[in-house]
């Protein structure tokens, strides 16, 4: 009976401390091999599939030239960068290697669900030959939270219709349409930083879907030679953007918004904007078929209605 028990014993350890090797709460990478992976696609490869956990991938400051995937069956990762400027994923891939067009040139893809990105910097430091996404997303419920997404033409790519992402205390830099997309996605607290004279935004939000991209509290910024940018151009017709109370430099043109060479682009597209502040906020000259929205409507965007769903998912950020 003794020896049974002892049996026992042993197999019930054995087991929970197997159990307890699978439930990984934070797994460090480090390029100094001080860390558990050297890589980041090496931790991410790590994780189990479908997790209803949640696992933090802490990352030391480094520069990690790599292109980062994190795949359909991953949800409920953080990712947490040691230091926003100095904790860098980078990569250069752009449109015209090897015919590669747009959408295969991200440095960091997420086909994941409920990820989120803290104090990083995702970058892709192609020359100026092509598209080169930075940040390319098909996942739901992703936040991004004090990062960087440095790039010049189409840095970030929102782009699954019906995924809503939160970014907050953002950096995003880019030269033509460096935002664009069919996501919803709202950006507080952020700062759009224009290389070049051209746009900001290119939204393809779906007819259906009624808020596309929502800047709250953003400043839009500048190079010194650049005078001539447009908010946004729609990717197509019934394109959805808003910059509420955000602070517009006096790069922004005054008429604010292009129509993509299509007048019939402004019978649908759905650009808004309310109480902006700076040099280019005058709604003197803005375009006719864009709108300036009264306080009762633009009461409806809170973050609330912006991300609401048959889920529970809602995202709060500390102001």
């Amino acid at each position: 009976m003794f020896v049974k028990l002892i049996k026992t014993f042993i197999l019930m350890t054995v087991f929970c401390t197997a159990a307890h090797a699978q439930v990984q709460d934070t797994i460090v990478v480090a390029r100094d091999g001080s860390g558990k992976y050297r890589n980041i696609q090496e931790a991410i490869e790590s994780v189990r599939a479908f997790m209803d956990y949640t696992v933090t991938i802490y990352i030391k400051k480094g520069v990690y030239k790599e292109k980062v995937v994190i795949p359909s069956w991953i949800k409920n990762v953080v990712f947490v960068g040691e230091d926003a400027n100095n904790t860098i994923i980078t990569y250069d891939d752009h449109a015209n290697i090897n015919k590669m067009g747009t959408f295969r040139t991200y440095t960091v893809k997420v086909e994941g669900n409920n990820v989120t990105f803290k104090n990083l910097t995702i970058e892709n430091n192609a020359e100026q030959l092509g598209q080169a996404v930075a940040l390319h997303t098909e996942g739901d419920k992703l936040a991004f939270i004090n990062c960087r997404f440095l790039g010049n033409q189409d840095t970030i790519y929102t782009g699954a219709e019906g995924t809503r992402l939160l970014f907050a205390d953002c950096y995003i830099e880019g030269t033509t349409d460096f935002i664009f997309g069919p996501s919803t996605a709202l950006f507080e607290r952020c700062t759009i930083y224009s290389k070049r004279n051209s746009y900001v935004t290119a939204a393809s939000t779906p007819k259906d879907i009624k808020f596309g991209y929502v800047f709250k509290e953003c400043k839009l910024t500048a190079a010194p030679e650049v005078t001539k940018v447009y908010l946004g151009r729609p990717w197509r017709p019934y394109a959805a953007t808003i910059f509420m109370n955000c602070e517009l430099g006096k790069h922004i043109l005054s008429v604010g918004w292009h129509n993509w060479n299509n007048t019939e682009n402004e019978k649908t597209v759905r650009y808004a904007e309310y109480m902006n502040t700076g040099e280019g906020a005058s709604t003197q000259s803005r375009a006719t078929w864009s709108k300036q929205l009264k306080k009762k409507e633009a009461a409806e965007y809170t973050t609330e209605n912006i991300f609401k769903r048959n889920d529970d998912w809602l995202v709060t950020v500390s102001k």
